[in-house]
């Protein structure tokens, strides 16, 4: 009995750390499929046709033709060839079919550890939350896609947020859930104390600055100003009027947005060295490794962000940064989690 628990467990254990890398992977693909603008070329929602992608020309040019009928193309890709075409659906293609993978390899498994038995049922918890976020996200991807294919020639930024956002989301519980499998312990991920405040406002600083990560994406809004540290010859961008409050909340502004993003990173390297100094005027000993582990990705993230600004937009710098931001998240969770009581 004691064996067979021993091997669930660890199955369990490798099970999470497979769905880590997966949803990791994802990001990426999603972080590409961004960058090269091919998330509208699929533009019907297959559950469950389109598991294979077109095995001759009548059903390229059938995809094709589809594409030929959104915004996107008669506006900005109307010079596209077919060959062109196939590049930008590929990476929606292996999008959508990494999103079918995750979700059967999560939810086979999680049906074979609820019988088992062996599996703590606080761990089981977390794993039916993570599978049912990972449906919504399944809905919000083409709730997504929707938003670009009547009126834009894009997807809407919101939405884009949302659904980076959930992704961060899912990913972040699946690592709190090896750590407390690893550490054979069940720490909440949201507990309010003296001991976690500080560590939990430092992952929300880093989540909402990933969703203004997904504005500036959605927006382009890093194709303007593409200086630093001034935007063009001031701090605050000169093409903003502010005449009330609701300026500052308008959110379609490409100006506005890219400011926004620049400031909260500046705002999240003022809160780590607040932290910086609160652990080691407090001998916080058993913090002092994960924090320079974040402080060093932290660094990394704000140079990636510097050099994908002025290089243009560079795709495998913009690719990096995006990469950068979900390991920052480990390291954050990772500083929180040591600290969490």
């Amino acid at each position: 009995m004691y064996v067979n628990e021993k091997k669930i467990n660890r199955l369990f254990f490798y099970w999470l750390t497979f769905s880590l890398i997966l949803v990791f992977l994802i990001i990426i693909i999603g972080g590409i499929t961004r960058l090269t603008d091919s998330g509208l070329s699929i533009t019907k929602w297959e559950l469950f046709s389109g598991l294979l992608p077109p095995l001759n020309l009548n059903a390229w040019n059938d995809y094709f033709n589809q594409y030929k009928q959104i915004p996107q193309y008669k506006l900005l890709n109307f010079n596209m060839t077919l060959e062109e075409f196939k590049i930008i659906f590929y990476w929606e293609y292996i999008h959508r079919l990494m999103a079918r993978i995750i979700g059967l390899f999560f939810l086979i498994p999680l049906i074979y550890f609820h019988f088992s038995k062996y599996i703590k049922k606080e761990y089981l918890n977390t794993c039916y939350i993570i599978f049912i976020l990972i449906v919504i996200q399944g809905i919000i991807g083409w709730f997504m896609v929707k938003s670009g294919l009547v009126n834009n020639v894009t997807v809407d930024h919101y939405r884009l947020s949302l659904h980076l956002s959930i992704a961060v989301l899912i990913i972040s519980l699946i690592f709190w859930l090896i750590i407390n499998v690893v550490s054979k312990t069940n720490k909440k991920f949201f507990k309010f104390s003296n001991n976690n405040v500080p560590f939990l406002i430092l992952f929300f600083l880093i989540f909402f600055q990933i969703q203004i990560g997904a504005f500036v994406s959605g927006l382009d809004a890093g194709k303007i100003y593409q200086s630093w540290p001034l935007m063009g010859s001031h701090y605050f961008p000169n093409d903003l009027t502010i005449n009330s409050f609701n300026n500052f909340l308008e959110l379609d502004n490409r100006s506005l947005v890219q400011f926004y993003h620049r400031n909260m990173a500046y705002l999240i390297i003022i809160y780590s060295l607040f932290l910086w100094f609160y652990i080691y005027k407090n001998r916080i000993y058993n913090l002092y490794k994960p924090l320079k582990i974040l402080l060093f990705f932290l660094i990394l993230q704000i140079i990636l962000g510097i050099l994908t600004l002025v290089s243009g937009l560079n795709i495998y710098l913009a690719l990096m940064h995006q990469i950068t931001s979900i390991i920052l998240v480990f390291s954050a969770l990772n500083v929180y989690y040591f600290r969490a009581k």
